[in-house]
């Protein structure tokens, strides 16, 4: 043992046992098409002005399932936009669920919520509620399994099991 090395069999052995081999899943052969963008250094509350989804009425949040696109009026002001606003109307350019949004930018579902409401009173997204209730069929709660098991952790390995 040298000088600054922890004596063996002590607690910094332990701190960080080795993991068995094949504990981990192993990393998706496909690789990833889109760059990750690091997560926004500002807190949630701030984007939102301390607004919270389904906060200001009677009114509920809306579900993560809705499907939203972008107006032809969201999409020529798009350069009129500033950062998050930007965002989030540059990726409804084709219809995505406010789960999807959240996840493409990397953003707080409900801050997600609260602007995509915004941006809809200002006629520059469209939101279309689903039909039904999807708590109750089994084929939504199986996509949502399936989407879940699709994500890559911080590794960028994917959930296979």
């Amino acid at each position: 043992m040298t000088a600054g090395e922890a004596p063996s069999g002590s607690a910094a052995d332990d701190a960080y046992p080795e993991p068995c081999p094949g504990s981990y899943p192993q990393p998706h052969p496909e690789p990833h098409t889109e760059p990750v963008r690091p997560a926004s250094a500002v807190r949630p509350f701030l984007l939102t002005a301390g607004r919270v989804a389904g906060g200001e009425s009677l009114v509920p949040p809306i579900p993560v399932e809705t499907q939203v696109v972008a107006t032809s009026g969201g999409i020529a002001a798009l350069d009129t936009f500033a950062f998050e606003h930007r965002d989030i109307v540059a990726v409804c350019q084709e219809p995505l669920s406010l789960a999807e949004i959240a996840a493409k930018l990397r953003m707080h579902l409900n801050v997600i919520r609260v602007l995509a409401d915004d941006l809809r009173v200002d006629g520059r997204l469209t939101l279309h509620l689903p039909q039904g209730n999807p708590a109750r069929d089994a084929s939504v709660l199986r996509r949502v399994i399936d989407g879940l098991r699709a994500v890559p952790d911080s590794r960028g390995a994917r959930r296979d099991y």
